[in-house]
């Protein structure tokens, strides 16, 4: 039990790392800012984290392939949203 919690607030944190990186690579007009980078990185490290699970065990220490591959599923999931309400805004 208090692996599994201490797991997820790690992914929670990877999310937010994710999420900042994510805005911070992907500048630009984005309704919400860090608001809504934060909880998609959330959403993407999770993604990311069952992506490079499937992938085979990580390395000793910081799983830097699964943050890698959180940032790349925030990254996408910002561009989608950014395209959906620039589009509704129209």
């Amino acid at each position: 039990m208090v692996d599994t919690m201490l797991g997820l607030v790690l992914w929670i944190a990877f999310g937010i790392l994710a999420g900042s990186v994510s805005r911070f690579v992907m500048p630009g007009p984005n309704a919400g800012g860090l608001a809504v980078a934060i909880p998609l990185g959330i959403l993407g490290a999770i993604i990311g984290g069952g992506i490079g699970a499937l992938l085979g065990p990580a390395s000793a220490g910081v799983d830097f392939r699964a943050l890698l591959l959180a940032i790349a599923v925030c990254l996408g999931f910002l561009f989608l949203y950014r395209s959906y309400a620039l589009r509704t805004e129209s």
